[in-house]
């Protein structure tokens, strides 16, 4: 069910790429609601909005913000159609519901890369980070960038998380290390559009020329605490579709000493799940050195069973720990900063330099 209410915008917070958070009053109080211009256009102070509530009444995971469905009064002109806008395509994004969006494909006919991506049969090796979490995707950069300085990174999001690329402020700020963002499946607002994650991994490669690319959701996660009730799961089917299209696999566990839940600490049953059930392809499992020594026999022995069809290169971490603290971004996973779940960023950081040093 949907929660709605109506409210009117009081004063514009603050605005990054693609969103704008809004200060509005309703019959409840005031609230913080978040926009994306793209959807209900420019929002304005004196605005009626039209708001969803339901996440943020309940306390689910969606920023703490009610979401602004539209600006009732003031709708926004449809867009140009004259081929040169993003809307111009057939790509229906988040379909079948009230607010889906029609963006243009990277592989459409009328897409400037259509003849690009009609070629493309291979990813000629490139290798992919793929990770649990969004939160993941700045230790993985910055482990990169520290050992390959000059290497284009794109990031392939998928839309087990936030359907918008445009609420992540994570990629606002890692706007000018990345060399492009992709949305796939039903997540939208990407520098490119795709339809699945092989025609993502696809572009990445010979669109935006990435020489190394990560594939993870968008911000939030879908979890049901049980084996399989996680969007996680769609990690094997990633290292599937990488394997399958010639490019090399590697796994960024997601290890933890500050998650409170017991199915999370040390290597999370997501990674064991994801890793050792669903991917059918060998993938490369880096594990980071210099980690507390029980918590690296409880890792090791996680891993064991994983070792029959994945390798678990061990690597080192000398300058890591300084890259992730020159981090563009603040480094944060569920609340949790650098060092309140070090383990955490360390191992997507080590990912990310296994990656590096195959390019």
């Amino acid at each position: 069910m949907v929660r709605w209410r109506s409210g009117t915008v009081q004063a514009i917070r603050r605005r990054w790429r693609g969103a704008v958070e809004l200060e509005v009053t309703t019959d409840d109080g005031p609230l913080k609601a978040l926009a994306y211009p793209f959807i209900t256009g420019e929002p304005e102070p004196g605005d009626r909005v039209l708001l969803n509530v339901g996440a943020l009444v309940m306390g689910l995971g969606t920023g703490g913000y009610a979401l602004v469905v539209a600006l009732p009064d003031r709708l926004p002109a449809d867009p140009p159609d004259d081929g040169t806008n993003r809307d111009a395509g057939h790509l229906v994004k988040a379909r079948y519901t009230p607010l889906q969006a029609i963006r243009l494909g990277v592989d459409e006919e009328a897409s400037p890369h259509r003849a690009v991506m009609a070629a493309a049969t291979s990813l000629d090796g490139m290798p992919v980070v793929t990770a649990d979490l969004h939160s993941a995707l700045p230790a993985i950069v910055a482990a990169v960038r520290l050992d390959r300085p000059q290497a284009r990174i794109a990031y392939v999001m998928t839309d087990g998380g936030a359907l918008p690329a445009w609420f992540s402020r994570t990629l606002d700020g890692l706007g000018d290390h990345l060399a492009g963002t992709i949305t796939t499946g039903q997540a939208f607002g990407g520098d490119l559009e795709a339809s699945t994650v092989h025609t993502g991994l696809l572009a990445a490669r010979h669109v935006l020329r990435a020489d190394v690319t990560v594939v993870a959701q968008g911000p939030g996660n879908l979890g049901t605490g049980t084996t399989w009730g996680f969007s996680g799961v769609a990690l094997g089917e990633a290292v599937n579709a990488i394997g399958t299209l010639g490019g090399r696999p590697v796994g960024s566990l997601r290890i933890s000493t500050g998650d409170g839940r017991e199915r999370h600490r040390g290597v999370s049953h997501h990674s064991l799940t994801a890793y050792g059930k669903v991917a059918l392809l060998p993938a490369d499992l880096p594990v980071p050195d210099g980690l507390e020594q029980a918590l690296a026999a409880e890792i090791d022995a996680a891993l064991a069973p994983l070792a029959a069809r994945h390798r678990l290169p061990r690597v080192p971490v000398d300058g890591l720990d300084q890259a992730l603290r020159a981090s563009p971004v603040p480094l944060s996973t569920m609340g949790r900063k650098l060092d309140q779940d070090y383990a955490y960023f360390l191992a997507a950081a080590a990912a990310g330099r296994f990656a590096a040093a195959m390019i």
